[in-house]
């Protein structure tokens, strides 16, 4: 900007140092009522918390399915669905059947995701999947612990089926979910884990998506990478090679830092979320094969 003074002659305008100052001051209070909100809000980025009412499985054409309600240590009711184990190709159930416990991503829930998770049920297999706190039918809030809490009612009435053999548990987390699956892996005894797009850690999930705040405002753990270290059972894990929210390198570290046996899949093309139309049957297949 210039101010023109006598004849026209153009100087420079000079902004006054109060003014430079106000800005600067502004700027950075702007900025700390940005970290605050970071601070206060991050557990809702993280949880989006999608309500819906939970379907009924026998009027959405899924005979082997049925609703059930299980209540957290701090009294907080759960709504999930388990499916029980279908025949094989002789027509004859298993008497003791392997389950696979199923934990979606955080903006899902069983109302959005049912036709897939009846679709990925491996055969003479039993499947549990239940609403984090606060998601589709389930009561509480959405919070880190109560994921993990969940997990653990949900491994406890998955055990407890008569018809489940407890030494063949498997659990498959998507996104959010690997947090729940690999958090169940290390508390509870398990088959196998089966991993959709991990990511490292909360901390470096924000680096990744909110590079203007520093990682020590983040509160949360969600640490794959160290609990996957602990992990000794076999590992099934798939990425998208075009997954821009949760980068491909996020899930090649966590296969690498696994302790036992790793199967890594790489769905070419994928974004984060068509990893299930890329994949096909081709993907199903593979958990199937992993759960059997």
């Amino acid at each position: 900007m210039v101010r023109r003074v006598g004849r026209g002659v153009p100087r420079p305008y000079i902004f006054p140092p109060v003014l430079i100052v106000r800005i600067a001051v502004g700027l950075v209070l702007a900025y700390v009522v940005l970290l605050v909100l970071a601070w206060l809000f991050q557990e809702r980025l993280a949880f989006p918390a999608p309500r819906a009412a939970l379907p009924d499985p026998t009027r959405v054409g899924v005979a082997n399915g049925e609703q059930i309600a299980l209540v957290m240590k701090d009294g907080t009711r759960l709504a999930g669905w388990y499916l029980r184990p279908t025949t094989g190709e002789d027509g004859d159930p298993s008497p003791s059947s392997a389950a696979l416990l199923w934990f979606y991503g955080n903006g899902e829930n069983i109302a959005s995701i049912w036709p897939i998770v009846t679709e990925f049920q491996p055969p003479r297999v039993a499947l549990l999947v239940m609403d984090y706190p606060g998601y589709g039918g389930s009561g509480g809030r959405a919070t880190e612990a109560g994921m993990y809490g969940a997990a653990d009612a949900a491994y406890a009435a998955l055990a407890a089926r008569p018809e489940v053999d407890p030494r063949r548990i498997y659990v498959y987390g998507r996104s959010l979910g690997t947090a729940a699956a690999t958090y169940t892996a290390t508390h509870h005894p398990v088959a196998g884990v089966i991993l959709e797009s991990p990511f490292t850690n909360a901390a470096d999930m924000a680096r990744h998506a909110y590079r203007i705040f520093p990682s020590v405002i983040v509160r949360l753990s969600l640490d794959n990478l160290g609990r996957i270290k602990q992990v000794r059972c076999p590992v099934l894990l798939f990425h998208g090679t075009a997954d821009r929210l949760v980068p491909l390198e996020m899930g090649m570290r966590i296969a690498a830092a696994a302790r036992g046996p790793v199967e890594l899949v790489l769905l070419q093309g994928s974004g984060h979320n068509e990893s299930y139309t890329t994949g096909g049957t081709q993907y199903r297949d593979k958990v199937w094969g992993f759960v059997r």
